[in-house]
């Protein structure tokens, strides 16, 4: 019998992350022994149907959203950090609507790879808790989300990130260095002019590829960097990488020497890649990935030893990565036995 399965995430927003983890879902449920219909709720639902094969109705088309979920047999929630609120409350109790209202019909509710929280309304964390309770299965992808649903009494699996799945070419590389940026209130005019600094001071004689992985978060950034490391070197040879598709940005990551990296999947990419990495931590889960390959990190909130850290790493040559990927996996045989139980 078929399993209809509906998925609720922040997908069709051309984020480079939630759509790698998107595709990998995806992609696993196809290959599930049972036969499966899926349905992908996105903001841009045609393109998310035509990339993926599959059916996809628009996020906030509550009609549509709410037919579909009556005709299911399961809806999965996640990946990502969908259950917070320091994004907006709004985002967060759109996605507790989805998982309560597919509840109340009792229909299967599955929490896939998600970080939980922070949540700082009270009452909002109280219904997200009540909500999780019901949920059939729980996998989390940091020890912070697992500890907090410890705290609501709430069993959870710690799991790996769905994107250590993903398969792809490695590329020769080139005598190129890579910058990844995205906007956010720590990344200062004055951390963006150190940084360049630094840049034109250790690859002024490479190929400088700085990447927008998503256009509106990123690309405002991006150009600052540009504009900041041509003030200082009129002959860098600098390109921006924009509105390009996942597929063409792990290529242009699998390609560079080194990468200098702010998101967390561009980082996780360049790591499987086994390209040499210097984290930017502007977030907990960037963080934790630097503690655990013992990687040497920039802290934006810190430009006073970016000098030192630039230097620091540019006599680490050492890449390791390789013992701890071996384990890297998200276990999708045990979430087709949770669909299917």
């Amino acid at each position: 019998m078929t399993k209809k399965i509906c998925i609720s995430g922040y997908y069709g927003f051309d984020n480079f992350g939630d759509e790698l983890i998107l595709k990998v879902l995806i992609e696993n449920i196809k290959s599930f022994s049972f036969p499966t219909k899926t349905t992908v709720f996105s903001s841009n639902p045609i393109k998310t149907s035509k990339e993926l094969g599959v059916n996809s109705v628009k996020s906030f088309d509550i009609y549509k959203v709410i037919k579909t979920i009556i005709k299911s047999d399961c809806l999965i929630s996640g990946g990502g950090s969908l259950l917070q609120d320091t994004t907006s409350a709004k985002s967060l109790i759109y996605y507790l609507f989805i998982l309560g209202f597919a509840q109340l019909l009792k229909k299967k509710t599955i929490i896939f790879a998600q970080g939980i929280g922070p949540i700082n309304n009270k009452f909002l964390a109280k219904l997200t808790a009540l909500i999780l309770k019901k949920a059939n299965y729980i996998t989390v992808r940091d020890d912070n989300s697992l500890k907090l649903l410890e705290n609501w009494n709430i069993k959870a699996n710690k799991c790996d990130d769905p994107v250590w799945n993903i398969q792809f070419e490695k590329k020769e590389q080139k005598n190129r260095i890579g910058v990844q940026l995205r906007n956010c209130k720590i990344i200062t005019d004055e951390f963006i002019s150190k940084l360049a600094i630094n840049i034109n001071k250790y690859y002024s004689n490479k190929e400088i590829y700085i990447l927008s992985l998503q256009n509106s978060y990123d690309l405002n950034i991006c150009n600052k960097l540009k504009y900041e490391l041509e003030k200082i070197n009129k002959n860098l040879n600098i390109r921006i990488i924009e509105n390009s598709t996942n597929e063409t940005i792990i290529k242009e990551i699998t390609q560079l020497e080194e990468i200098i990296a702010m998101r967390y999947h561009a980082c996780l990419i360049a790591i499987k890649a086994g390209i040499k990495l210097l984290p930017i931590n502007y977030d907990i889960k960037v963080e934790n990935l630097g503690k655990e390959f013992n990687l040497i990190e920039i802290n934006p909130q810190e430009i006073r030893y970016i000098d030192k850290i630039f230097e620091e790493y540019q006599n680490n040559n050492i890449i390791s990565y390789s013992d701890i990927i071996r384990n890297k996996a998200y276990n999708f045989k045990e979430l087709g036995k949770q669909i299917i139980k």
